[in-house]
């Protein structure tokens, strides 16, 4: 169902065929919009996650469309082992994004990537496996350490942004910062912790994700 807004934006409850399963997503459109970023959730975390959520509404007043989906079903999201299967991850966000591509709401436009803890790592992962599909990454609190192997093949350029008080997670990001080879970048916002959760961290990531995504999906239509 597509629920078009006075603004002239659009959003569509979406299904998602892959393999065996279908899975959910929303799909968010603003009038003339640039580009389109596919949202690789955490651990754990859904399309209904909040901050990816608040995140989402940031990109779309910038211009920038949103498709928030789960990489995983319910049932498969209550295997804690599941959560962490980075391949199973990011064979799922490949599929959805080959979805994306073939949607005529989307066709042409540039693909970007947000991750968010073992999220990130799908992204990446799935980047370096289709690199000359997408555009952008970046990643929030993210575990791009988890996709290693990968990062070097990597050619889209990649924000990685970090609390300033989730030291361990700031190392494994300076690790993966040192492998990726293309454009990047790595930020660490002061006084936020690993879910950002302090006042007006959040709202710094979505300001650095919607700049890096303009900049880099706002340009003419992509050929695939």
């Amino acid at each position: 169902m597509v629920k078009k807004r006075a603004s002239g934006d659009y959003e569509e409850l979406v299904e998602i065929p892959i393999d065996s399963v279908s899975l959910e997503g929303m799909l968010g459109l603003p009038e003339g919009t640039k580009g389109i970023v596919l949202f690789a959730h955490g651990s754990g975390s859904s399309r209904l996650s909040p901050r990816n959520n608040f995140v989402a509404g940031i990109l779309r007043k910038a211009g920038i469309g949103t498709l928030l989906f789960d990489l995983l079903t319910e049932e498969e999201d209550m295997v804690y082992s599941t959560r962490f299967d980075i391949d199973l991850l990011t064979e799922r966000l490949i599929l959805a994004t080959n979805w994306l591509k073939n949607q005529p709401q989307s066709e042409g436009l540039r693909i970007g990537y947000f991750g968010a803890s073992t999220g990130a790592a799908a992204a990446l992962q799935a980047t370096a496996m289709g690199s000359s599909s997408i555009f952008a990454v970046v990643s929030r609190g993210g575990r791009p350490d988890l996709a290693m192997p990968h990062l070097s093949k990597v050619k889209a350029p990649t924000l990685l942004i970090v609390g300033g008080f989730d030291e361990s997670v700031i190392g494994l990001n300076q690790q993966a910062y040192d492998e990726l080879v293309g454009e990047r970048e790595l930020i660490i916002v002061p006084g936020a912790t690993h879910l950002f959760e302090e006042t007006g961290t959040l709202e710094e990531v979505a300001r650095l994700a919607a700049e890096w995504f303009v900049r880099h999906l706002a340009a003419k239509t992509a050929v695939f």
